[in-house]
């Protein structure tokens, strides 16, 4: 069993809202598995007990007391539970506002809440879907399992999307409205969808290009927020935009694992991917410094762009 310092490096309690700075009932409920954790955090509908479920996995998981469960014959669902609210539109339908006006930063946190809300899914998902041995690509299906490190690094990035998204719901009732209030739309859950049977494409997809995004236009947000004197929201910005330094590092470091055990180049591979599962040129600018520094480097993404270059 790892020790209690382990599980207080994962949580950084002190970073969680009121009330869930604390491991207070985290070892219930008790799981049969990671995977099965993992597949009822991804299944409930209701958002506090999503964050409950999630945590609890994490504490679960790191202090030894569950296995991966790959061998268990359920599976994770086509879709998330989610609650009513928000509604679904496309994304042509949502509303642009400037974030010098409350109203505005309200769009721009319950927008940023909603891709969390979605990051909490698309970690469990691919904890409970890939969990099963021969997983990792079409036609390779009798390859190894992956090491259980793997599973800590998901662990993690599901846990802080967590987090974030517990930070931004509490940002927002701090300015009178809440999540749900406004529309919103299920871009990122689409994206990742034709790359259920496929980990090395998930991993390019949703890391190496939707959370790699992140990287590319946190900064400038950091500084229209900061602009605008909105310091608590500038706090939480801060927090997203290093752990998702450290979320993309966890994919690309499994997606080059994956191509190196299959024998392929890991930056044509990954190309080959994105034409393939993405709909779209990869836009500019780019965060080079922070993509480095999380391991995707320009050779991967830079023939993709827009711009071409």
């Amino acid at each position: 069993m790892r020790v209690n310092h382990d599980i207080d490096a994962l949580f950084n309690w002190s970073e969680w809202p009121d009330g869930l700075k604390s491991p207070d009932g985290l070892d219930n409920p008790g799981f049969q598995s990671l995977k099965v954790a993992a597949i009822d955090a991804l299944a409930s509908s209701e958002l506090d007990w999503k964050i409950h479920l999630t945590r609890a996995m994490a504490y679960q998981w790191c202090s030894g007391s569950l296995g991966i469960g790959a061998g268990i014959d359920r599976k994770p669902p086509d879709r998330p539970g989610r609650p009513d609210k928000p509604a679904l539109v496309a994304p042509t339908r949502l509303k642009k506002r400037s974030i010098r006006s409350q109203r505005g930063r309200i769009a721009l946190l319950h927008a940023i809440a909603h891709i969390e809300l979605n990051a909490i899914d698309l970690a469990l998902d691919i904890i409970a879907r890939f969990a099963h041995p021969g997983m990792d690509s079409p036609g390779r299906r009798n390859s190894p399992p992956m090491p259980r490190s793997f599973f800590d690094g998901w662990v993690r990035v599901a846990l802080e999307e967590a987090k974030h998204f517990s930070l931004l719901r509490q940002r927002l009732s701090q300015l009178d409205a809440e999540y749900g209030d406004l529309d919103a739309h299920d871009g990122l859950w689409e994206a990742a969808q034709s790359t259920g049977h496929d980990l090395t494409a998930r991993l390019a997809v949703v890391p190496l290009i939707l959370e790699a995004r992140g990287l590319d236009i946190t900064p400038s947000l950091l500084v229209q927020i900061r602009e605008v004197g909105d310091v608590e929201s500038a706090e939480i910005f801060e927090i997203i935009y290093r752990d998702e330094q450290g979320h993309v590092a966890v994919g690309a470091k499994w997606f080059r694992f994956l191509c190196l055990r299959a024998g392929l180049d890991p930056a044509a591979t990954f190309q080959s991917l994105v034409r393939r599962h993405f709909r779209g040129a990869l836009k500019p600018p780019f965060n080079d410094m922070a993509r480095a520094r999380a391991g995707l480097t320009p050779g991967f993404y830079r023939a993709l762009s827009s711009a071409g270059t």
